[in-house]
């Protein structure tokens, strides 16, 4: 099953089919957790899909937050696109080495930006290449092209917001993190992190919304997903995880069931976890 919106999913034949387009634009934003062992840039540079710009998450951000890649200034973020020649008329699409895992960040952030046209790669670069499909090691030709950010602040929920959000009870608070995370068993993977989650959160393990083969699973799997998770799917949702990447898998996955009231908390776990006045929970609860 492939919805191919350009809106929030494509496949990788949609993508074989548009990859000549003259205003399409594909970033290859792999990004991967410490413990992972690979290098992002390195893996572009040796192979991508033809065409493909790298989107460094780490550096399309604001480097003045001590928090992990939060959200850049929009100037930043519009220089860095214009430096890549990504803009105003262009469709994009965009994948990662995992399967469906970084990319949805990204997607997330043009959201946030106003940008409407752009689409994940549903499977990602593994599904690409394992159709036998054509990779190239060439760096791109790139032409600036200007961008037109308008900020969609509903987007995006601060530590302040969250926190209302958690004691009124009027929010889901869906948090992507694995359940030995989430309910505080398992070892953060960063250093100084109380354990356990935002009280009266749900867990959705991200990996939960998809397919053996990293792509996304249909309306039907993913509402399931939702409903085995005890997640009411009328109340607005506030997405969370450990940095603000795997959450917005859960803000994809509720854009393409054509929910729209959903938010991502981009601070996430990397800043909740490490302030001692915020109330963590543990176990199931």
């Amino acid at each position: 099953m492939s919805y191919d919106d350009p809106k929030t999913l494509v496949s990788t034949s949609w993508l074989a089919k548009h990859i000549k387009d003259p205003d399409l634009r594909i970033l290859d934003a792999s990004w991967y957790l410490p413990a992972m062992g690979r290098d992002p840039k390195a893996e572009y540079d040796a192979a991508h899909i033809p065409g493909a710009r790298f989107f460094d998450i780490d550096d399309v951000s604001d480097n003045r937050s001590d928090l992990p890649h939060m959200v850049p200034p929009v100037e930043k973020f519009m220089s860095r696109l214009r430096a890549m020649g990504v803009g105003d008329g262009h469709q994009v699409v965009v994948y990662d080495g995992m399967g469906l895992f970084s990319a949805a960040r990204v997607w997330w952030l043009f959201r946030l930006m106003g940008q409407e046209n752009i689409a994940v790669l549903d499977g990602g670069l593994p599904k690409w290449q394992a159709e036998g499909r054509e990779v190239e090691d060439l760096p791109p030709v790139i032409r600036d092209r200007h961008m037109t950010v308008r900020r969609q602040a509903h987007m995006v929920k601060d530590v302040t917001q969250v926190s209302a959000a958690s004691k009124l009870k009027d929010h889901e608070i869906l948090d992507a993190r694995a359940p030995g995370r989430f309910r505080g068993e398992d070892p953060e993977p960063r250093e100084g992190m109380r354990a356990g989650h935002i009280p009266g959160a749900k867990n959705v393990p991200f990996a939960t919304l998809l397919n053996a083969d990293g792509t996304m699973k249909d309306p039907d799997g993913l509402r399931a997903a939702f409903a085995a998770a005890g997640v009411d799917l009328n109340k607005p949702a506030i997405t969370s995880c450990g940095s603000g990447v795997t959450g917005t898998i859960i803000n994809l996955a509720l854009e393409v069931l054509g929910k729209r009231d959903h938010s991502l908390y981009d601070g996430s776990w990397s800043e909740w976890g490490q302030f001692p006045t915020l109330p963590v929970a543990t176990g199931e609860d």
